[in-house]
């Protein structure tokens, strides 16, 4: 039986890929680029788990080369059956190859769940966020699978388009809260209980 507040999900799941499609191809390119910049100046640490976006999910590969460019070592998922992620490294938009669901990933050796740990910033694609930290997003659960094998202290972003950052998302225990949120405009932003609107 469907839960009241999984039914919501749902609802937010639809509504925000349905504005995801009318997004030009000019604005995703814009957004694309701001990202990349963004990422360009952040100190990162020697490794970073990011991902390909696909499917209207805000970003590009540029995002990933930013990283590089910036001295990182950029590790992205690999999907399998339902479960953790294991991950592989970006050596370039070149190495990438498709892979289910529409995805891209890397081509070369794939490493297990607890690489994640090598990690100090972590990139996680998400539909929302909210001020909270509490993130939305595809429904597969692979990152809720994933990310408690990574680093206490590493910084968990989500990465969504500006007005993807919300007051409020419905919430369930097995949620992990994000740290931060990187959106196009509004750049690398603190998320916490402090910053809800009353």
């Amino acid at each position: 039986m469907e839960m009241p507040g999984e039914r919501n999900k749902h609802a937010w799941r639809s509504e925000i890929l349905a504005q995801r499609e009318g997004v030009t191809a000019g604005a995703h390119a814009a957004e694309a680029a701001a990202l990349a910049e963004t990422v360009g100046e952040l100190e990162v640490s020697e490794w970073v788990c990011a991902y390909v976006p696909v499917r209207g999910e805000p970003g590009s590969t540029a995002l990933l080369d930013a990283l590089c460019d910036a001295g990182a070592r950029v590790l992205l998922p690999i999907t399998g059956p339902p479960g953790p992620l294991e991950w592989a490294e970006y050596t370039g938009e070149n190495d990438l190859r498709p892979a289910r669901w529409g995805l891209l990933e890397p081509n070369g050796p794939v490493l297990p769940t607890e690489t994640i740990a090598r990690a100090g910033l972590i990139l996680i694609p998400a539909l929302a966020v909210d001020r909270r930290g509490v993130r939305l997003g595809r429904g597969a659960g692979h990152y809720d699978r994933t990310l408690g094998a990574a680093r206490t202290d590493a910084r968990l972003v989500a990465v969504v388009r500006d007005d993807e950052l919300v007051d409020q998302l419905p919430e369930e225990p097995h949620d992990l809260r994000m740290g931060w949120v990187l959106t196009p405009r509004g750049g690398l932003q603190r998320l916490g209980t402090d910053h809800v609107a009353e």
